[in-house]
């Protein structure tokens, strides 16, 4: 049984009514509230939770699972209502949102920016799954504000989900959220892209390819069909450790394109070499962890 009592989701989409549905089967009182009453009652339909009642009193933790562009507004509304002691959020960028929440004047000291690393490619609360957490790795980014005890009440909300805490400052996890998950989104969506019907200045891509698509071009576009309207919002809120590591991987692709138009193994050789090396370092680090079921934002 975990220690927290009650818990107020707000925002019940993929994660929101993951994080819900975990709770409920660690024997925790979730009550859920979305501004979509559909969301709201499909996420309570598949027990996630009850629609949030007011004068109920402050819950041990609110969960804000919305959008990046949002947290902060509604962190400052959840507080203004008393909603709860200790608050938290599940945004995939951490350095703009909780800089936004320290300008509109939301109170630090409870606040406690999480991200669990875990998702789908597929959103919605009937997408939701109690065990998405399960074995994953949930970033907390304490800063100067925050409380001991905060820290240590949204630590035990992620073990209750069964998720690994592991702390990182709110830059040292943009960078590494951009290198893990942003970037290699990016890089599948601009792969897939030119397979679609025209590009933007005519090009007409690769369509005719198709036909002879197999195995690998499915598992390098398959993030690619996350939903884009989320993907802007996470990408506008780590604009610049994004851009920084696509503009060192653009040198690296155009060093590999210039040693192929010159006939230069060497080039190509060191990044295969180095694709190798790296890709055994992923292997081993995802072997400590649960295979993500899908793509982790």
């Amino acid at each position: 049984m975990s220690p927290i009592r009650r818990v107020v989701v707000i925002g019940c989409g993929l994660i929101g009514t993951s994080v819900a549905c975990a709770l409920r089967r660690a024997g925790v009182r979730v009550e859920l509230a979305d501004h979509d009453p559909w969301a709201l009652a499909q996420a309570a339909r598949m027990g996630a939770g009850t629609a949030l009642r007011a004068g109920d009193g402050p819950a041990d933790v609110v969960v804000i699972a919305t959008p990046p562009s949002s947290v902060a507004a509604v962190l400052r509304e959840a507080q203004a209502r008393g909603l709860g002691t200790v608050y938290t959020d599940v945004a995939s960028a951490k350095t703009r949102v909780l800089a936004e929440a320290e300008r509109i004047g939301c109170d630090l000291t409870g606040y406690v920016p999480g991200h669990p690393m875990a998702g789908r490619e597929i959103s919605g609360p009937g997408a939701a799954r109690a065990g998405l957490f399960e074995g994953r790795t949930w970033a907390l980014c304490p800063h100067p504000a925050l409380s001991p005890r905060a820290l240590r009440t949204v630590s035990a909300l992620a073990s209750a989900c069964g998720a690994e805490v592991t702390l990182l400052a709110p830059d040292a996890h943009d960078r590494a959220a951009a290198a893990v998950s942003h970037v290699p989104l990016v890089l599948s969506a601009a792969l897939a892209a030119r397979f679609a019907a025209q590009g933007p200045d005519g090009d007409p891509g690769e369509m005719g390819a198709l036909p002879l698509a197999a195995g690998a071009l499915r598992d390098v576009t398959r993030v690619a069909g996350s939903p884009a309207g989320m993907w802007r919002d996470i990408l506008a809120h780590n604009a610049g450790p994004v851009a920084d590591l696509l503009e060192a991987m653009t040198r690296d692709l155009g060093r590999v394109a210039a040693a192929l138009r010159a006939a230069d193994d060497g080039p190509v050789a060191e990044v295969l070499a180095r694709g190798n090396e790296g890709h055994a370092r992923i292997v081993r680090a995802l072997s400590r962890t649960r295979e993500p079921e899908r793509a982790a934002s």
